[in-house]
């Protein structure tokens, strides 16, 4: 079964599409990218990636919606682990402070890696409840583990924070930039880093967008990345 289908299915059965799917609208992406990166980190060993998404949105505000992506970094770890997949599943609501441009966005994501792992593995599935704020060209967003993060032991009550700026300075041209922190609870504290990024966008009248991103991070070891992605959108 499709993505879509399969999203729409099970808002169907939650009756949220029942007698209003005429204020509701199904939309997605694909994208090809040179390398994978989440909050700073390559997930690719540096390596392409395919992702796609879809959502479900309502004129209310609730949203759900999945997306996928290839990944290898957990059977780099350890040659015993198949997963090269991760697929995230997420709901929430979003909306406008009144007339002020300020808008909010509350909800849920789980981060889910299918595949087989040796006994005593630390799977790295992961549940996050997140609150973002966005007021013109920034935003803001804090996200808090619920679970161990990507399977570092004892890391439930980890949290990230995102804080954004999207300019579109011409038509069809956007400027994007980005930095976060994500803090690792638990014995893993030291774990804690910073990342940033920052790119530029074209986009398309036939839904094609193309991008390119610098991302770097403080952490020791991975270098800085130049990222290339072309994006469909339907």
């Amino acid at each position: 079964m499709s993505s879509c289908k399969h999203v729409r299915n099970v808002l169907l059965c939650a009756g949220l599409l029942s007698g209003s799917a005429v204020h509701a609208q199904v939309s997605g992406t694909i994208t090809l990218t040179s390398d994978y990166l989440f909050r700073g980190i390559t997930q690719t060993d540096e390596k392409p990636a395919l992702q796609g998404g879809v959502e479900w949105a309502h004129d209310s505000g609730f949203y759900a919606g999945t997306w996928g992506s290839s990944i290898s970094w957990l059977a780099d770890s350890d040659p015993a682990v198949s997963s090269q997949l991760e697929l995230d599943g997420y709901l929430g609501i979003r909306g406008d402070f009144g007339d002020s441009g300020l808008g909010w966005d509350v909800g849920a994501v789980h981060y889910w890696y299918p595949g087989r792992y040796p006994a005593g593995f630390d799977k790295a599935d992961t549940t996050e409840l997140y609150a973002g704020l966005s007021w013109g060209i920034l935003s803001a967003k804090y996200s808090y583990a619920v679970s161990d993060l990507f399977g570092i032991p004892d890391s439930d009550g980890s949290s990230n924070l995102d804080l954004g700026l999207g300019w579109e300075f011409a038509p069809g041209w956007s400027l994007n930039g980005a930095v976060g922190k994500q803090w690792v609870a638990g014995r893993a504290g030291t774990a804690t880093y910073a990342f940033w990024s920052a790119g530029v966008g074209k986009a398309f009248d036939n839904g094609f967008e193309l991008a390119l991103t610098w991302h770097d991070n403080d952490l020791v070891g991975p270098d800085d990345t130049l990222t290339f992605a072309i994006t469909k959108s339907f």
